[in-house]
């Protein structure tokens, strides 16, 4: 058991909890996770300009960013039967991720430098998604051109599925991948997320 044990005897104890006495118990507690080596995925949501995204984050680092469109407690629910149920809302192991998607959203930052958990992504899938970072920021690439990237020019359709099911979106950069007719083609986050990134990294 979590050496926290002591910290649920204090909500045990205590009657009256106030917003901020709560928020020390559970900071307390996501703090004795990590330490006890019990803590497999943290997470946190932050606000975005394409609405609130929920990050998560093993000890290898970023495993997923989500959309609300994806419905959060359905992502969590998938990162524990597949990652673990050892989950914990602790946004400390996200400060860096949280920070960096700050600065891209301000047009101070290309590209992201956390480190990815890529366990959610195998095979051809994962091929793809890895060669997304080889399309510039403010460039756009069409989906048969990222099929030659990833070895396989006539995989168009399965590059198509790839990014509709890229794992770390935004920072994993499927947002880039359009149609070879110039169309937007779909998105994970939906199209005015996608139009949203396009023209905040044309504009930079």
């Amino acid at each position: 058991m979590i050496n926290g044990e002591n910290i649920v005897s204090d909500l045990a104890r205590t009657t009256d909890l106030g917003p901020h006495r709560m928020a020390e118990l559970h900071n307390r507690l996501a703090a004795a996770a990590g330490r006890d080596g019990v803590l497999d995925v943290a997470y946190r949501t932050v606000d975005s300009p394409v609405g609130p995204l929920l990050l998560a984050a093993t000890d290898q680092g970023l495993i997923r960013v989500a959309y609300a469109c994806e419905d959060h407690d359905a992502v969590l629910q998938e990162l524990a039967d597949r990652v673990s149920p050892r989950i914990l809302l602790a946004p400390a192991r996200l400060d860096a991720v949280t920070r960096e998607l700050d600065e891209y959203f301000a047009r101070s930052r290309r590209s992201f430098d956390v480190p990815l958990d890529w366990r959610l992504a195998a095979g051809f899938r994962a091929a793809v998604l890895h060669h997304l970072s080889e399309i510039g920021y403010g460039q756009t690439a069409s989906y048969a051109a990222v099929a030659a990237l990833a070895g396989s020019p006539r995989a168009v359709r399965a590059v198509g599925t790839a990014c509709a099911k890229n794992p770390l979106p935004v920072v994993v950069p499927c947002h880039r991948v359009v149609r070879s007719d110039g169309g937007m083609g779909g998105y994970l986050g939906g199209a005015a997320a996608k139009r949203l990134l396009l023209d905040l990294e044309a504009a930079a």
